[in-house]
């Protein structure tokens, strides 16, 4: 063989792979990480699903903008895309932007300046080259992707801007329409980069929902995954006051419980957190103490329940709706909503098409109707309803 053969083979086998490492090596992490359990279908009586099928649901978390899927077509693999979230009868999904995540990522301690592991994604996934090295740039695009998503299926997928917008699709879904509103929110407030400014893009681009912390401290103040309970810093003092200034709503998981409370002493506006459990009754680094929990929904915000095992120690369907019933016990009824992290590299034991699951939980529990009803969904509309503009 021929020196300049043998490197062109060379070459077409490298191209050859590297095209399968992109096609495949994204997909299969995906897959291993946000896996759903072998189960047999849910027995859901008809009692359960007549109520479920009645029901205004909303999700305030879910980061399936972070994979590569078209969420226009029912996927082999995640928790969450269209077909499936209107399977599950779901009126409003936020989708929540993950630009940053370090290496070694654990509920305990986590450094600023770990390895992030969303850069080597974000290049794999062939994502814009300006989402490399710019936390902005990332959300920015996963916004673009969600609007594209809207504008080539207008009738399953509304982006959610204003409390118009959120009227017109109760309206519509009212009057038998299928159409899921879709809102934006961030995972921390890294794409900020600490430039006040940045704020205005995120607004521009359609973010209603801004959390201040991940996995680690940033410029807004400290994580409960951090160093030494850090405080809100000036920045972040600064970012709260103009997400409330923007008809915005604001997250604070992951948030420090020293950044909680400085929040709460600085706002009377509804605050959400948008995927936790009761730490009470699940006792994990994850879950914020109870009185925290409390002081948010004394101001009028919300706590949404995830559905993975280190939020709830039991993520069955039942082991979910005993979480909520947790939650209503400790804070009342109406401050507790949904908020599963699906597709946030979790385990669970359902995806998005089965959430009549939960709501047989809620009836096996003796749940009354009405309370069914406002953590299913009216609590995120109510919340929705206050911070949004006109």
């Amino acid at each position: 063989m021929r020196l300049n053969t043998f490197v062109k083979l060379v070459l077409a086998i490298i191209i050859v792979g590297a095209g399968a490492l992109l096609t495949f090596g994204p997909a299969a992490v995906e897959k291993s990480m946000n896996t759903v359990e072998a189960h047999e279908p849910y027995n859901i009586s008809p009692e359960a699903q007549a109520l479920h099928d009645s029901l205004i649901i909303g999700d305030w978390h879910a980061d399936s903008l972070l994979w590569n899927r078209n969420l226009l077509e029912r996927a082999d693999r995640g928790h969450v895309d269209i077909p499936r979230l209107q399977d599950g009868n779901v009126a409003l999904q936020m989708f929540t932007t993950v630009t940053k995540s370090p290496a070694g990522q654990n509920y305990e301690e986590n450094e600023a300046d770990a390895r992030d592991n969303i850069t080597p994604l974000a290049i794999a996934q062939l994502w814009p080259i300006s989402t490399w090295n710019s936390l902005l740039e990332r959300a920015l695009y996963q916004s673009e992707r969600l609007h594209k998503y809207a504008a080539k299926a207008p009738d399953d997928l509304k982006i959610i801007k204003t409390q118009s917008d959120l009227n017109a699709l109760l309206d519509a879904r009212a009057a038998g329409a299928r159409t899921v509103g879709g809102l934006l929110g961030t995972e921390g407030a890294h794409p900020l980069e600490g430039k006040i400014e940045n704020l205005e893009k995120l607004d521009q681009a359609g973010f209603r929902m801004i959390s201040l912390q991940h996995f680690f401290n940033n410029e807004a103040g400290g994580s409960l995954h951090g160093h030494e309970n850090e405080d809100l810093s000036d920045f972040g003092r600064e970012v709260v006051a103009q997400v409330e200034a923007r008809n915005m709503v604001l997250d604070v998981s992951h948030s420090s419980e020293q950044v909680v409370r400085d929040v709460l002493e600085m706002t009377d506006m509804p605050i959400v957190v948008s995927h936790t459990g009761i730490f009470s009754h699940c006792e994990s680094k994850r879950n914020i103490p109870d009185d925290l929990v409390s002081a948010i929904a004394a101001k009028g915000g919300v706590i949404a329940i995830g559905y993975w095992k280190d939020v709830t120690c039991d993520d069955s369907p039942l082991g979910v709706a005993k979480t909520i019933v947790a939650a209503i016990d400790l804070v009342g009824v109406d401050h507790v909503a949904l908020g599963s992290d699906f597709d946030g590299s979790v385990h669970t034991a359902m995806d998005t098409s089965e959430l009549a699951a939960i709501t047989q939980g809620l009836l096996d529990l003796e749940v009354p109707e009405a309370d069914i009803r406002k953590v299913m969904g009216d609590n995120m509309v109510r919340v929705l309803r206050d911070r949004l503009a006109p």
